[in-house]
């Protein structure tokens, strides 16, 4: 308490100082915030966005730490260190120190150049700006490592942490401003400023591109495939991962968009600590069972050739497409974000519903690039006000017949 009584009585002292917001946001991270309400009538909660946020990284956490031992069982996989895990989702062959390092030195950077570069960005529009530092990055700053390549160049990521930032959000006022979700975006700015390291065989194993060079420089070694189910699917050939394998997590892939079932968990936290949406999260999959469905009728009535580039994953089994990809981590993490989401209730399941209907569309007519969920949620953030817009105005209307029913 004195340690804070000081610190407090220094903000006091030096308030009129500029550089005072990004000594503000370190104090507001070591300790809550003092400011509370002083006038009129309000709710009173124990929660404060700094909470909420943490939240949010703890139900991402357990993804973070399966993605780095999954990073170095991929990469051991593909060099014909181990073999491939046949013993569930306990088994030692996966869970060994010598994967985990491997994923840890390489995600590690990741973490720091998400959180070093964006939270970078954010104490220098403060100071700019003159107003306290948000704690919305601090969910962000987790994503970003978590929905790109393992082996994606920490100067690439640098770049588009700042393009994100500065462009996705700084741009329309900071936290709680934004139209489009700022990891996503930095998604979005990588794929199409340097596609070749966010799609193809080689971006999703450690060392694939590397190894992949040396053999074009002559040296002789076997090239590693590390080709995900959406790109197998693309080219019509057949899957070699059982749903076991999908369900849990032991397949190529972002860094922490494999495990499905942590990623349900994960969910599951967020529902129950009433952060995340159940409603979006629910009808994201109804949308993609629909969409899913309707392909495969499409496919098993003949209407497409099986030569066509779109069988492929238009024939996978409707439920197959909620195991892979991006899909399940876009749903829960990203598409749940309460400031670019629909806030209304009926908005919220027709928001949801068009994610998952969208991102499976998007998924099987794009086979150069099979993943859909990312422009899915950014086009519905641009028209989650529209909906909420007309909902809001459809309930208005409801309100008026019903006034004029009595009065007349």
């Amino acid at each position: 308490m004195g340690l804070k009584k000081q610190l407090h009585d220094f903000k006091v002292k030096n308030k009129d100082k500029k550089w005072l917001p990004a000594f503000s946001a370190i104090h507001t991270f070591l300790f809550l915030p003092n400011e509370v309400t002083h006038n009129g009538t309000h709710i009173k909660g124990a929660d404060d966005l700094k909470r909420t946020m943490n939240t949010v990284i703890m139900a991402m956490v357990p993804c973070l730490i399966f993605g780095m031992f999954n990073a170095g069982y991929q990469h051991h996989i593909a060099l014909g260190d181990i073999q491939a895990v046949t013993a569930g989702f306990f088994s030692p062959e996966f869970w060994s120190i010598d994967n985990f390092l491997v994923g840890f030195w390489q995600i590690l950077p990741l973490v720091i150049i998400s959180y070093g570069v964006g939270l970078g960005i954010e104490f220098i529009f403060a100071i700019i700006k003159g107003h306290e530092v948000e704690e919305g990055y601090l969910v962000t700053g987790m994503l970003v490592p978590l929905i790109v390549p393992v082996d994606i160049p920490l100067w690439m990521l640098a770049v588009a942490v700042v393009f994100g930032v500065v462009i996705g959000k700084e741009v329309f006022g900071g936290t709680g401003m934004n139209i489009l979700n700022p990891a996503l975006t930095i998604r979005a700015f990588l794929f199409f400023a340097y596609p070749t390291w966010m799609s193809g065989d080689k971006v999703w194993v450690h060392g694939a591109v590397e190894r992949d060079q040396a053999i074009a420089a002559g040296e002789n070694l076997d090239a590693i495939s590390g080709e995900t189910i959406l790109g197998t699917l693309a080219q019509g050939k057949e899957v070699a991962y059982s749903a076991a394998d999908m369900f849990l997590g032991f397949i190529p892939g972002s860094v922490g968009e494999t495990s499905v079932l942590l990623i349900l968990l994960g969910g599951l936290f967020l529902i129950f600590s009433k952060i995340g949406s159940w409603r979006i999260m629910l009808s994201s999959v109804l949308g993609a069972v629909v969409m899913g469905l309707i392909f495969n009728q499409v496919a098993s009535a003949g209407i497409i050739s099986e030569s066509s580039k779109f069988y492929g994953l238009m024939s996978a089994p409707f439920w197959e497409h909620l195991l892979i990809g991006g899909f399940a981590f876009g749903t829960v993490f990203m598409a749940t974000d309460p400031v670019t989401a629909s806030q209304t209730t009926k908005g919220k399941w027709i928001y949801g519903f068009l994610v998952g209907f969208i991102s499976i569309l998007i998924r099987v007519f794009n086979p150069a690039y099979p993943e859909g969920v990312m422009l899915a949620i950014l086009l519905m953030n641009v028209f989650a006000p529209t909906i909420d817009h007309y909902v809001v105005q459809g309930n208005v209307k409801q309100r008026m017949k019903r006034l004029k029913a009595k009065t007349a």
